[in-house]
């Protein structure tokens, strides 16, 4: 399981989560190269190499693959011909192009999980707004977009005949709305040599109105059989996709105790950032692992955690200040982690606060204090 040092690793994307990639890149003395979009991303000062272009652009993936050795992805969003190219051609492409081009679409993802008795949500396939309203009788339901859905955008809750205007013109599926007891997730990764972990289950509590997490607790306050039914399925859903790489399965619990797959991110995922403080190996740290074909890191808790998303603040766009900063960072086992992006705007992923304590019901009244400590605005 040796890896040349020289070898190279390309990331498709440059945001927060390649940031932190490459925070754990360097203590191994891995080399990074970052293809983004965006000539401001938060990777451009910190990786080894940093191009500008069009991640679902062919012959821009395929020219920025060529001189990479591994590659992989911090989005789902990019051109998986070009990839697949790649992985002809002998480059290692993790996670591989044919489980990305399923992933980058919820019908086959949804489809996929039916056809490999993953449990999952009752659903049907939509193709128009119209087959939406002849299919009323399903709801409530939640409707969701085929492609290009991501953070809450390309999700409608149809509750009732009232909410069918809402409905998607275009190929989605309509999925039965489960009424669950709570949101969690486990994050699992897998390295080329078959090896795999499970990190423990984690609690998401999402923002009322921008459909993103806004809080996470680490461990999830569920019983051991929900957790060891939770970390039995993340698994089966890796084992069945046969991927290699890291892998975040957001599921529900019902209130009944069943556990359903709701959604999977093939790469690290916004319910693993307590990682980096609160588990013996990140996240981040990980997917380097899983796609290099390392050994894989313990992912046990080392304390209980909460984890509390900074986003832009409704009202305010513009080149960004922080609020609270300081006197947050005065307190024991406040961890706060900015993305690099200079400008904000109303809900943007700005940056995350890990917060860590031994005592649980503390954690979670102190987690609140902080939410409402720390604000991302603006100068204008």
């Amino acid at each position: 399981m040796k890896t040349a040092q020289s070898t190279i690793l390309g990331v498709l994307g440059g945001g927060q989560l390649g940031r932190m990639l490459i925070q754990s890149a360097i203590n191994y003395n891995q080399d990074i190269h970052i293809l983004d979009p965006d000539p401001n991303a938060p990777c451009k000062d910190l990786a080894q190499k940093f191009s500008v272009g069009s991640l679902k652009d062919f012959d821009t993936v395929y020219a920025f693959g060529q001189n990479c050795d591994v590659i992989t992805v911090e989005i789902e969003s990019v051109n998986t011909d070009a990839l697949a190219k790649l992985e002809s051609e002998g480059k290692q492409v993790y996670p591989q192009p044919h489980i990305l081009k399923l992933i980058q679409d919820k019908r086959e993802q949804k489809q996929f999980y039916q056809q490999h008795d993953i449990p999952t949500a009752d659903f049907i396939l939509t193709d128009t707004k119209q087959d939406v309203v002849a299919n009323q009788g399903f709801l409530p339901a939640v409707n969701k977009l085929g492609k290009e859905g991501y953070d809450g955008r390309g999700v409608q809750i149809l509750r009732g005949t009232d909410d069918l205007e809402k409905a998607f013109e275009a190929p989605s599926l309509l999925e039965k709305l489960i009424d669950f007891d709570k949101e969690i997730a486990v994050t699992v990764a897998r390295n080329k040599e078959g090896e795999l972990i499970a990190y423990p289950a984690v609690e998401c509590a999402f923002h009322p109105t921008a459909n993103l997490v806004e809080f996470l607790f680490a461990p999830a306050e569920i019983t051991p059989e929900v957790e060891a039914k939770a970390q039995e399925i993340a698994k089966d859903v890796i084992l069945k996709l046969d991927m290699v790489g890291i892998l975040a399965v957001e599921m529900f619990v019902t209130k009944d105790g069943n556990v359903l797959v709701n959604e999977i991110a093939p790469r690290p995922h916004n319910s693993g950032h307590h990682t980096i403080e609160a588990n013996f190996t990140s996240q981040f740290e990980q997917h380097l692992r899983s796609v290099m074909n390392w050994p894989l890191g313990n992912p046990d808790l080392r304390c209980p955690a909460a984890m509390i998303n900074l986003l832009g603040e409704d009202g305010y766009t513009g080149e960004a200040y922080v609020e609270g900063k300081e006197e947050a960072m005065q307190e024991k086992g406040v961890y706060i982690h900015l993305y690099g992006k200079k400008l904000t705007k109303p809900f943007r992923k700005m940056g995350h606060v890990t917060l860590l304590d031994e005592n649980v019901d503390q954690l979670k009244e102190r987690a609140n204090r902080i939410k409402d400590l720390i604000k991302i605005k603006s100068y204008s």
